[in-house]
Formats: C-alpha cells, structure tokens, sequence
C-alpha cells in the first residue's frame, strides 16, 4: 500500500530583508518624534537613513533569493510611514504650525500622494514599463522636503520668508507623486558589467561634491529628478508626434 507523503507548510517570514525594512520603518518613526520635539536636523536626516534602508532591502531580498509577498506589502507600509506621513508632519512641524488649516491642507496633499501612489504602483507593477516610473517615486518626494529642511537649518534661513515656498514645494512634491510623468527608474545600469576608467573617476568626484555639502547636493539633486520627469515626459511625446508625422 503506497504511502502518500503529506507537504509540511512552513510559516514564517524571512529575516534579513525585512530587518531592513524593519530600520526603514523606525527612520520614520524616529524622524516624527524628533520633529515633535524640536530636533528637526535629526529629523530630516532620519529620513534620508530610511531611504538607504529602503533601497537596500529589495536589493538583498534577490540577492539572497528571499522574496514575498509579505516582504512587498511590509515594504509599501514602511514606505507609506517614512516617505508619506513622516516628510509631511516633520515640514508641517518646522513650517506650517502658524499657517493653521493652510499648513494641515498642505501636509495632507504630500501624504495622500504618497499613499496613491504607493497603491497605484502596486497594482501596475506586472504591466509597468520597468524603465520609468509612473509618478514621483515615493523616497524622492520625501528627500525634496527633507532637504529643503536640512539646507534651511545649515545656512539659518528664516522659515516664517520661506514658509510659503515650502508649502509651495510639499503640494507640488504630492501632485507630482500622482501625475502621468515619466521618471526613470536607472534599473537598465548594469552595476555588474565593466564601465571605462572615466566613468569611476566621475563616480568619486560625485560622491566627493554631495559629502562636502550633503544639505545642499541632495536638495539640488533630488529636486533636479523631480524637474526630469516633464522634462522626459514631453520630449517622448514629441518623438511620438513626429513618428506619426512621418
């Protein structure tokens, strides 16, 4: 009489990934608190940790061959915590408390354009073209305001002359989240492959020229990304209007 061997099911969840993803969300977390008591220095730089946790735990996930299902939607909450709720209350903290419901509109628009696109990026990203994103990432937007804050506390900028440009920038960072703009997603470098000699040397000086002025290098730089999304967005389709032209 044959013996039918029974499937043992494990449960659980796998660790490594998750720790990252785990730090992400405390950099979050930490980034409140520390607004809420004053430290808003600490706070934005919180933030710019829970990005680099963020981009390194899909990263090790396949690397070590470890993704889930679990792992992606502990990863969208994570990221709904440190780039949607966390950047908009630590700007609404250091800007907006005198601007009473103008301030909270602001803030809302920032954290309602990270949850959508969060949901709207889930719910495309079998179907999605891998070399774009649609919309602002998520992390990006978070850096825009992060830096902002970090740059006006290193050079002393008066934030009551600034208040309505930061209010401006936090609007502007959740509807960019939400629109049609392209933005390239730069998973078409291959970091594995060999690159010339230059391409090292321009690499370093890079990395030299954000850790000299890190406030003002990743405010320029992220903000440049931000710009970079109409501007790809509408020179294809003037390539297309042309092909068709053709």
């Amino acid at each position: 009489m044959a013996t039918e061997k029974k499937s043992i099911r494990r449960r659980g969840i796998y660790l490594l990934p998750n720790l990252f993803t785990t730090g992400a969300l405390f950099s979050g977390f930490y980034a409140i608190t520390s607004a809420m008591g004053g430290r808003y220095e600490t706070a934005a730089v919180a933030i710019f940790v829970a990005m680099i946790l963020d981009g390194l735990d899909g990263r090790v996930a396949r690397l070590t061959n470890t993704q889930s299902e679990f792992g992606v939607q502990y990863d969208s909450l994570s990221d709904m915590v440190s780039f949607g709720v966390a950047p908009a209350l630590v700007m609404y903290l250091y800007a907006f408390s005198s601007l009473g419901r103008l301030g909270l509109f602001a803030a809302f628009v920032h954290t309602a354009g990270g949850a959508l696109r969060l949901a709207r990026f889930n719910t495309q990203v079998e179907k999605a073209d891998k070399r774009y994103f649609q919309g602002l990432p998520s992390p990006a937007a978070a850096a825009i305001l992060a830096g902002f804050i970090w740059l006006s506390l290193e050079h002393g900028y008066d934030i009551e002359v600034l208040k309505y440009l930061a209010m401006l920038l936090t609007v502007a960072t959740g509807l960019l989240m939400v629109s049609n703009f392209r933005y390239s997603s730069f998973k078409e470098i291959d970091l594995k492959g060999k690159v010339p000699f230059v391409v090292a040397i321009v690499v370093m000086l890079a990395v030299a020229f954000i850790m000299a002025q890190p406030q003002t290098m990743l405010f320029l730089l992220f903000l440049g990304y931000a710009i970079s999304g109409p501007v790809i967005t509408l020179v294809m389709r003037k390539r297309r209007l042309q092909d068709r032209k053709s």
